[in-house]
């Protein structure tokens, strides 16, 4: 039986998580964590009696093997270290870390052979359009992404627009060329990550779409997935718990165990 504690447990996604622990036959939930919570009765969120209910990390004292995180972008990073200083596998899909950070955490699991997972998503949908995007950057110069969350999202751009503009960079090694004469007065062009320009948007109806368009001398390639129910992120969760638990080292996008 795998012990997880859940963070964020009271979010969409968190919810979706305690659905698919409770219709696992393999998973227990032992306890969930979110700091901006009162009360600490589990009756309260409809948990079992012997679920735990924690808002102070500090607080956190019970046995567990995997630590589940759909929190928020401020403090996914002092959750995922907490959990692997206490050898609670990080099973991690909250974005907005920096590189250094994942950088810091991946050197601290590995140092403790602590297994783990970091994903931008958790889709299944969206790591294969991140593998066909590789594919596709060796054969074409210029792409450019564009990313679609709901309203309430936090983070600009997601981590999986940054992840795939990371995942093209590196299979071309180099930064895509910029036109020298472009004018962008009011930022409409985009962020930019080493020439590859991402767009946001944000608007109410969207889950998480992004499309990746590559063009090159007479020819466009278009790469689109879209999600219209989060409870299909459960399939990359599952898939990721399964992993960890034989791993050693923490792994940086689901796209390295699918």
């Amino acid at each position: 039986m795998i012990k997880a504690i859940v963070s964020g447990f009271s979010g969409s996604m968190g919810q979706k998580v305690l659905a698919m622990i409770n219709g696992e036959s393999d998973l227990q939930l032992v306890g969930v964590f979110n700091p901006i919570v009162e009360s600490l009765d589990p009756a309260d969120y409809d948990l079992d009696s012997s679920v735990k209910v924690f808002n102070d990390l500090k607080q956190i004292d019970i046995d567990a093997d995997i630590w589940i995180d759909f929190s928020i972008p401020s403090a996914v990073f002092d959750n995922t270290k907490f959990a692997i200083e206490h050898n609670i596998r990080p099973v991690i899909g909250t974005s907005g870390m920096s590189e250094e950070q994942i950088a810091e955490l991946k050197s601290l699991a590995d140092s403790k052979k602590v297994g783990g997972i970091i994903a931008s998503n958790f889709g299944v949908s969206a790591v294969l359009m991140m593998k066909f995007a590789q594919v596709a950057a060796k054969y074409f110069d210029h792409s450019e992404v564009v990313e679609f969350h709901h309203e309430d999202k936090l983070d600009a751009p997601s981590g999986t627009a940054m992840n795939t503009a990371k995942l093209i960079y590196d299979v071309q090694g180099k930064d895509q060329e910029q036109n020298p004469n472009e004018s962008d007065k009011i930022g409409a062009r985009g962020g930019d990550y080493h020439g590859i320009k991402i767009h946001a948007i944000r608007l109410p109806g969207f889950v998480a779409d992004e499309e990746v368009i590559f063009g090159g001398a007479g020819e466009n390639l278009t790469i689109k997935q879209s999600t219209t129910d989060r409870a299909s992120f459960m399939k990359g969760v599952k898939i990721a718990i399964g992993e960890v638990m034989k791993r050693d080292e923490l792994v940086v996008g689901l796209e390295n165990i699918i």
